[in-house]
C-alpha cells in the first residue's frame, strides 16, 4: 500500500491524522506472521486471517514504543522548559512552578533529571492527564543529541560478489545473478499525503522501522560511522548521573522522530565524506545504499533525499521488477512468509519477495476473473471503539489492482516472511543459514521490547486510518462472496481461539525452538512433570517428516505466529471468554492457572500487553447505561459491544490468574505464607528477624515478579476497574428507581471471580486438566494468597504515606478486593493474617491517625485505611483503640482543669465577688463539672452496691474523665491509687456481679464460660450497669477476671450469630450434638426415629423445664419471670404437640435453636447490657476491634508462659544471674496454672495476660533487703508499679515456703 493510493480521499485536505499515518506505515513495514506449512491439521482450523493493522501484534508493539517516545519527548519539553501560558495549573510544568516561586529563584531540571522524571511519567497509566494542556508540540531535535559527534570509523569492507549479489531497498533484500543488470537509481518519492509536515511525519516513522529491519550483513557494505558524545564532566560518585546518564536512558530521547531526523542528517553528512574518500573503491551498487553528493539536493521541499532514511523508496514500475528465480544458496533472497497450507510437498518453490509498496505489484489478477473479497469473522477489542472500521488497506485497492494487468505470467502475490533476511527453502534441501540475518533479527527484537517489556503507557484508543467511505464500502459488500487467492495469501493470520492443546503445542514450540522470551520469572520453563494435557486428547505436535536440524526461518515464522496468535486472543474481550468459557462457566482455576503458567513463561510481554489491552473493555458502560431510556444515555454514549459483570468477572478471572502465575511456583504452604508475610511489611529480604525466614533466592525471585512493569501495569488497570464497575452497578440501580421499573440486579463482578475461586464446576466443552489431589489441595491455598499479594503490591507502590487514599482508583480497587475476600475468608481457607498489610501500621501515627479517624467521612473517591481495619496487625488496632479512649479522656481532663483554673480566680480574695456564701455555693455548682476525676469510695464489703449506687445517674462527662478508686478506706486501708487499686476492685466488682446466685448470669461448670439466664429475676438497670462496669474498665485499659462466649462479643460488634462454630467455645456439648444431627447418614435410620427430637427451644429456669416451639425469623418474646412470679406458670406454657425434626428441617432447626439461645431468649438483658457497654465507648471506635480482639481486650490472656514472662522481667538492684532470682524463677517455672495466675495477681493485681503478650507486662523484681533469721519478710508488691519486693533469702527451700505464704495469702492494700 502507498500512501498516496491509501489517502486518495483525503487530497485536498489541509491536516492528517499522525497516528493513523504511523498505524499505515508500520503496515507497509512490519513482518506478517503465517502460519507454517508443517502446523498440525487441528490447528489450521482455528486459524483466521487478520485484517484490522492494530491487531497485529508487530504494529501495535512498534506504535506503542513509537507513543512512549513521544511522551518522553514532550514531558521532557515540559520539565525543562514548561508551556506559554503564564496561568498554567500543570504541577510538573516548568512555566507552574516558575509562577508559584514568585520572586524566588528557581532551578532548571538538569537533563538527566528530567529524563527520568519523564520516563516515570511517560510510563504511568493515563499519562495523558499528566500531560500540560498548553504545551506546544515539539518543533526540530532537542537538546539531548547536541553532545553527539558524528564521523567516519575505518574503511569500508565489502563482501565478495562471486554467487551472489546483494541489494537493499528500503530494508527488503534482492537477489540475484552476478550478471544481472542493476535497476538505475531513481529520486526519492515525496509522499503527497496532505502537506509537508505529514510527509515528514510518514518518513520518520517509517525510518524508525524499515531501519531496524535493515540485515546486519549489510553493516559490512556501508561506510562505518562512529557515533560519540562529546566528553563532559561527571561525577561518578553520584547514583543519579551513573544509573539514569546511561545510554539506555538517553536512547528514548534520541529515538523519538525529531531526533532521529537529525541524528540521520548528521550520519549521512559524515557518510557521505566516507564516500568521497572511497569513492575509487566504490561500484554501481553503492548507489542503491548510498546517494552521490551530486545528487543531493539542497531545496528545503526535497530535504528527505538528504537523509539516509530507510523510508526512502525508489519507484519502479512492475516490468522494472526482476523475475528472479530461486537462490541456490538461500542467501539474500527474500524469503515466503510461509507456505501455502493446500501444498503438502514442503519443497515447493517459493515465490520471489516484494517491497508491499505499490498495489500494482501486490494485487494481480486476470483480465477474465474478477477478484473477490472474504471478509473473515473476527472480534476486534474493546479497547479500540473504532477498530471496527479499520481493515486491510490494501483491500481499498482491490478495484484499482483488477484493472491493472501484469505482463509477467507469474502474477501471484508475494508475500514477506517473518524476517526478509532469513534463508529460503527450495526443493526441501537444506537452507545456508545466515547468522548475520538472525542476529539482526534478534537485535530488532530486543528493541522493540520483547525482551526488555517497556512499561510505556499509550492511548488505548488509536483512530482509524479509514472511513468506510474512503475504502470504497459498497465495492468491498458486493465483493465479499468469495476469496481471493492473492488477498488471503497477503493478510497475517493468527488463531481465533486458544485451546489447551493449542497453548501447549505453542509453548512447547517456543521452548523447543530457543525462542523463547527471556525473562525473570520462575521457574524459566515449564517442563517434566510440571506439564499436563487435557484429558482423553493427544497432544498435536508439529509434521516434521525427516529428522534434521530445524530451519532457523521456519523457527522465527512460529515465533511470529505465536506472539501474533497470543495477541489477538488474549487482547480481544470476546476471544477471551470463547477460549476459556463454555455453556457452564469459566474453566476450573487450575486448568486456567496452568494455561496462564505456561504462556507466561515463554512470551510473558505478549501476554500482560494483550490482557491490559483486553482489560480496557471492563470500563465500556453496561448496555443499560447506553440505552436511550436511561437519564445516563448523555454521559455515556453509545459504544461498541459491552460486557456484563458476569462476562467483567470472567475477564478478571482470567487475568488475576496470569499476574498469580507470574509469582514464583513454589510447592510448600508454608513458604506461601510466610512470602506473603514477608511482602505485607514492605520487605524484599527477611532470612532473618521475626517476621519470616526464607532464602534470599527465593524473596529476589518475589521481588523480580511482583516489580515487572507489565504485570504491575495489568494489576494497576484490573484493580481500577472493580470501583468502576460499582459506580455502573450503582447508576443501574438508580435509574431503575427512577424509572420505578423493576428488573433483577446483576451480581456484583466480585461476586464473580471469587465464586470462580471458591468452586470450580465440571465442563463439557473445554475438559479440565488433571492434577492430583495435593496439587488441587496447594493450588486453593496459593490462588487467593497472590491475589491478595498482588493487592498489597499495588497499594504499596501507589501509597502517598497519608492515611486517607483514594477510593476509586487502582488502591481503592485493592481494598475493594481485600474486602470482598475477608467477608468470604471461610471459603476461600484464608486466615486473618493472610490480609495484613503491616506496612501501612508501621508508618502511621498511633496517635493522630485514629484520632482524626474519627472526624473522618468516607467518599467514593476518599477513604480511610482504617475504613479496613484487618489489613492491620492486631497490636496495632489494639493501640489505636486506646489512643482513642485516651484522648477523650485527656480532652475531658483538660476541660475540667480548665473550668476548674477560672473557678479559683472567682473564689479568690481578691475576685470581684465578695459574698462568702455566694462563693461557697457557686462552688457547690461547679463542683461536678470541675472535677478532674472520676472519684469512687468503695467498702470491701458492699463493693457492687457502692459502685451500682456512684455510678447510677451520672453524667457522661464524668465518666470519660479518668478514674481513680478508694477501696477499704473505711476500714483503714492505704490504698493509693495508681492502677492496683483499679484493677482490684473491678476484679471484686466483677465477680459479685456475675456470681450465679443472684439470677442473673449462668456458669457452665465444664467450661466456665458465663452466660445471661433466659428471663432473669434481675431488673434491665442492674444489667446495664453491669456493662456499664466492663464499659468502665476497657476504657481504662483495664482487664478483667471474667470469661464470656465470643458469641457475647459478636453480638457488641453488630455481627450475626449463626453458626455452629460461633457457640462451640460456650456450648461445645450441645455443638457437637448439633454437628452430629446435621452430619447424619439416614441409610443408619431416620432423624426422627434415632434422635427424637422436637422443634423447640427447651431450657431450665428456677428449677422448671421451660419450652417454646420455635417459629419464624422473628418469633415470639421470651417470657420474663418479672411478668409471671411463679414458675409452673411459665412451665404451663409449654408445648404438647410441637412437630419432630426431620431430615428436610434439621438445617432450620439449627439456625433457629442458635438464633434462641443467642438472640430471643436473653432480648431484654443484652440489649440493657449492650446499652451500658456502648456509654464509654465510641461505637465507630470499636468497628476497628474483631469479636477475639475485643475478647481479649476485655478478658486478657488466661495462659501464661513463665519463659515469656522471664524475658520480659526487669530487675533492680539484683543481677539475673544472682542466686536468688534463678532459684525464684526455678520455683515459680513448677507452679501449675492456679499459682501461676495468683503470683502474677499478686505483682500486677490482674491474674490475665493483657493483650499482645508479656511484653505488655510490666513485672519488676527489686531487691529488698536479706534475711537470714526464721521469721523474715515475706514478698511484697507494688501492684500500681508491677513490681516484686523479693528479699534475699538463705536457701531456696526458704524462699519457696515464704513465696507460697505471700501468694496464698494476699488480699488488702497497705501502700499499693
Amino acid at each position: 500500500m502507498t500512501r498516496d493510493a491509501a489517502r486518495q480521499a483525503d487530497v485536498g485536505h489541509s491536516h492528517t491524522n499522525p497516528e493513523a499515518d504511523l498505524v499505515a506505515a508500520l503496515w507497509e513495514e512490519v513482518p506478517f506472521p503465517r502460519l507454517p506449512f508443517d502446523a498440525p491439521a487441528e490447528l489450521k482450523e482455528l486459524v483466521v486471517e487478520v485484517e484490522n493493522p492494530k491487531r497485529v501484534y508487530q504494529v501495535h508493539r512498534a506504535s506503542r514504543r513509537h507513543n512512549f517516545q513521544l511522551l518522553v519527548e514532550k514531558f521532557i519539553l515540559q520539565l525543562r522548559y514548561g508551556c506559554d501560558y503564564d496561568s498554567c495549573p500543570t504541577p510538573s510544568c516548568f512555566k507552574c512552578r516558575k509562577r508559584l516561586a514568585g520572586k524566588a529563584p528557581i532551578r532548571r531540571y538538569s537533563p538527566s533529571s528530567a529524563r527520568t522524571l519523564a520516563i516515570y511519567m511517560a510510563s504511568q497509566d493515563n499519562a495523558e492527564s499528566r500531560m500540560c494542556p498548553y504545551l506546544q508540540t515539539p518543533q526540530g531535535p532537542s537538546d539531548a543529541i547536541k553532545p553527539l559527534i558524528f564521523g567516519p570509523s575505518g574503511r569500508v569492507t565489502k563482501e565478495p560478489r562471486e554467487g551472489h549479489a546483494f541489494k537493499q531497498v528500503n530494508g527488503h533484500a534482492r537477489s540475484g545473478s552476478p550478471g544481472q543488470k542493476d535497476a538505475p537509481r531513481v529520486k526519492p518519492r515525496v509522499s503527497r499525503a496532505g502537506n509537508k509536515d505529514a510527509s515528514e511525519a510518514h518518513n520518520r516513522n517509517n525510518s524508525a522501522i524499515s531501519r531496524d529491519s535493515q540485515p546486519s550483513s549489510l553493516s559490512s557494505l556501508a561506510p562505518q560511522i562512529s557515533i560519540r558524545e562529546r566528553p563532559a564532566s561527571k561525577d561518578y560518585r553520584s547514583f543519579a548521573a551513573n544509573v539514569f546518564g546511561t545510554v539506555a536512558f538517553k536512547m528514548l530521547e534520541w529515538l523519538t522522530p525529531n531526533n532521529m531526523e537529525a541524528i540521520s542528517n548528521d550520519a549521512y553528512k559524515a557518510a557521505h565524506q566516507q564516500e568521497i574518500v572511497d569513492s575509487d573503491a566504490d561500484d554501481a551498487e553503492d548507489s542503491l545504499f548510498l546517494p552521490s553528493a551530486t545528487s543531493a539536493p539542497s531545496s528545503v521541499d526535497n530535504e528527505q533525499e538528504n537523509t539516509p532514511d530507510s523510508s526512502i523508496r525508489p519507484e519502479r514500475s512492475p516490468s522494472e521488477t526482476p523475475n528472479q528465480g530461486p537462490d541456490v544458496d538461500g542467501i539474500g533472497k527474500s524469503p515466503d512468509r510461509g507456505f501455502d497450507n493446500s501444498t503438502s510437498d514442503p519443497s515447493v518453490e517459493i515465490r520471489p519477495g516484494h517491497t508491499r509498496k505499490h498495489s500494482s505489484n501486490r494485487l494481480r489478477t486476470s483480465s477474465i476473473s474478477k477478484p473477490q473479497i472474504k471478509v473473515p469473522k473476527e472480534h476486534f477489542s474493546d479497547a479500540h471503539p473504532d477498530d471496527a472500521r479499520l481493515i486491510s488497506p490494501r483491500i481499498s485497492l482491490l478495484e484499482q489492482a483488477t484493472k491493472s494487468l501484469m505482463s509477467r505470467s507469474s502474477s501471484n502475490v508475494s508475500r514477506r516472511s517473518s524476517d526478509d533476511k532469513l534463508p529460503k527453502i527450495v526443493s526441501g534441501e537444506q537452507p545456508v543459514e545466515a547468522d548475520e540475518a538472525l542476529n539482526a533479527d534478534d537485535q530488532k527484537h530486543e528493541l522493540d521490547g520483547v525482551n526488555g517489556g517497556d512499561a510505556s503507557s499509550v492511548g488505548e484508543t488509536l483512530p482509524s486510518v479509514y472511513t468506510p467511505n474512503e475504502l470504497g464500502a459498497s465495492n468491498l459488500d458486493n465483493q465479499a462472496s468469495s476469496s481471493t487467492p492473492e488477498l488471503d495469501d497477503l493478510l497475517p493470520q493468527s488463531l481465533c481461539r486458544l485451546s489447551f492443546p493449542a497453548i501447549n503445542l505453542l509453548c512447547d514450540i517456543l521452548q523447543e525452538d530457543g525462542t523463547a522470551e527471556n525473562h525473570l520469572f520462575e521457574s524459566p520453563t515449564v517442563s517434566g512433570i510440571l506439564k499436563r494435557s487435557p484429558m482423553k486428547s493427544k497432544p498435536w505436535k508439529r509434521q516434521r517428516k525427516v529428522e534434521r536440524p530445524y530451519p532457523r526461518n521456519l523457527k522465527l515464522e512460529w515465533k511470529l505466529f505465536v506472539e501474533q496468535s497470543i495477541f489477538n486472543v488474549l487482547s480481544d474481550p470476546q476471544a477471551i471468554l470463547d477460549s476459556f468459557t463454555s455453556h457452564r462457566g469459566l474453566v476450573d482455576s487450575q486448568s486456567l492457572w496452568y494455561c496462564m503458567l505456561r504462556m507466561t513463561r515463554v512470551a510473558p510481554s505478549v501476554v500482560f500487553d494483550s490482557l491490559w489491552v483486553a482489560s480496557a473493555s471492563l470500563f465500556a458502560p453496561p448496555k443499560a447505561l447506553q440505552s436511550s431510556r436511561s437519564p445516563t444515555a448523555k454521559v455515556f454514549p453509545t459504544q461498541g459491544r459491552s460486557l456484563t459483570n458476569k462476562e467483567a468477572g470472567f475477564i478478571l478471572a482470567v487475568c488475576f490468574h496470569a499476574l498469580v502465575a507470574a509469582a514464583p511456583f513454589v510447592t510448600d504452604s508454608r513458604q506461601l505464607l510466610d512470602m506473603s508475610r514477608i511482602r505485607s511489611r514492605g520487605l524484599i529480604l527477611a532470612e532473618s528477624g521475626g517476621v519470616a525466614r526464607q532464602s534470599s533466592r527465593l524473596c529476589l525471585l518475589y521481588q523480580d515478579a511482583f516489580s515487572d512493569d507489565m504485570a504491575l501495569r495489568l494489576a494497576r488497570r484490573l484493580l481500577a476497574a472493580i470501583p468502576t464497575r460499582r459506580y455502573f452497578d450503582e447508576l443501574i440501580e438508580h435509574d431503575l428507581d427512577s424509572n420505578d421499573e423493576e428488573g433483577s440486579a446483576e451480581p456484583d463482578v466480585l461476586d464473580t471471580l471469587l465464586d470462580h475461586l471458591e468452586y470450580s464446576p465440571p465442563t463439557e466443552t473445554t475438559p479440565s486438566l488433571n492434577f492430583s489431589h495435593a496439587e488441587r489441595e496447594m493450588h486453593e491455598k496459593r490462588i487467593p494468597i497472590l491475589m491478595l499479594d498482588w493487592a498489597r503490591a499495588v497499594m504499596l507502590n501507589d501509597w502517598e504515606g497519608r492515611p486517607d487514599v483514594s477510593g476509586d482508583g487502582s488502591f481503592g480497587g485493592a481494598l475493594c478486593l481485600i474486602a470482598a475476600m475477608h467477608r468470604k475468608k471461610n471459603s476461600l481457607l484464608l486466615a486473618d493474617v493472610a490480609f495484613r498489610a503491616e506496612y501501612f501500621g508501621d508508618r502511621l501515627d498511633p496517635i493522630e491517625v485514629p484520632v482524626s479517624w474519627l472526624a473522618f467521612n468516607s467518599t467514593r473517591r476518599k477513604v480511610h485505611l482504617l475504613d479496613y481495619p484487618y489489613i492491620f496487625h492486631p497490636s496495632s488496632l489494639v493501640s489505636y483503640f486506646r489512643a482513642i479512649n485516651f484522648s477523650r479522656m485527656s480532652r475531658s481532663y483538660e476541660e475540667s482543669s480548665s473550668l476548674q483554673s477560672r473557678i479559683r480566680a472567682i473564689i479568690e480574695p481578691e475576685s470581684l465577688v465578695t459574698d462568702l456564701h455566694q462563693k461557697s455555693v457557686l462552688q457547690d455548682l461547679l463542683k461536678t463539672p470541675s472535677a478532674k476525676f472520676l472519684i469512687l469510695d468503695i467498702g470491701r464489703k458492699t463493693v457492687i452496691r457502692d459502685a451500682f449506687d456512684q455510678l447510677w445517674r451520672r453524667e457522661k462527662r464524668e465518666l470519660m474523665r479518668p478514674l481513680k478508686v478508694h477501696l477499704g478506706e473505711d476500714s483503714g486501708e492505704e490504698g493509693f491509687d495508681s492502677g492496683g487499686v483499679q484493677q482490684e476492685f473491678f476484679r471484686l466488682a466483677i465477680a459479685e456481679a456475675l456470681n450465679p446466685d443472684y439470677g442473673a448470669f449462668t456458669i457452665d461448670e465444664r467450661t466456665r464460660m458465663t452466660w445471661f439466664q433466659p428471663g432473669s429475676l434481675q431488673p434491665e438497670w442492674k444489667f446495664e450497669l453491669i456493662g456499664l462496669l466492663i464499659s468502665l474498665a476497657v476504657y481504662n485499659g483495664l482487664t478483667l477476671p471474667i470469661t464470656f462466649p465470643k458469641a457475647l462479643y459478636q453480638k457488641l460488634l453488630g455481627e450475626p450469630v449463626t453458626e455452629l462454630h460461633h457457640i462451640a467455645d460456650g456450648w461445645p456439648d450441645l455443638a457437637n450434638g448439633l454437628t452430629t444431627l446435621l452430619e447424619w447418614d439416614e441409610k443408619d435410620g431416620a432423624v426422627e426415629d434415632v434422635f427424637a427430637r422436637t422443634y423447640e427451644f427447651s431450657i431450665s429456669m428456677f428449677g422448671q423445664p421451660v419450652s417454646r416451639q420455635m417459629e419464624g425469623s422473628k418469633g415470639t418474646p421470651w417470657p420474663q419471670f418479672s411478668r409471671h412470679p411463679a414458675a409452673d406458670s411459665l412451665a404451663s406454657s409449654n408445648p404438647d404437640d410441637a412437630p419432630l425434626v426431620t431430615g428436610d428441617n434439621r438445617n432450620a432447626y439449627v439456625s433457629d435453636y442458635i438464633r434462641y439461645l443467642t438472640d430471643i431468649s436473653i432480648a431484654p438483658q443484652f440489649a440493657a447490657f449492650a446499652r451500658g457497654f456502648r456509654t464509654c465507648l465510641r461505637p465507630k471506635s470499636l468497628r476497628l476491634l474483631t469479636p477475639s480482639l475485643l475478647q481479649s481486650i476485655v478478658e486478657g490472656t488466661q495462659e501464661i508462659d513463665i519463659a515469656d514472662l522471664r524475658r520480659a522481667t526487669r530487675y533492680v538492684s539484683w543481677d539475673a544471674n544472682h542466686r536468688t532470682v534463678r532459684d525464684f524463677w526455678s520455683i515459680v517455672k513448677r507452679y501449675d496454672d492456679r499459682m501461676k495466675r495468683k503470683l502474677l495477681e499478686f505483682v500486677t493485681a490482674s491474674d490475665r495476660v493483657p493483650v499482645g503478650g508479656m511484653r505488655n507486662v510490666q513485672f519488676v523484681v527489686q531487691k529488698n533487703g536479706e534475711e537470714e533469721g526464721e521469721d523474715g519478710h515475706l514478698p511484697t508488691a507494688y501492684t500500681c508499679y508491677g513490681t516484686l519486693l523479693l528479699p534475699e533469702y538463705r536457701d531456696k527451700e526458704v524462699l519457696r515456703e515464704r513465696l507460697a505464704m505471700a501468694l496464698e495469702n494476699a488480699q488488702g492494700f497497705g501502700f499499693a
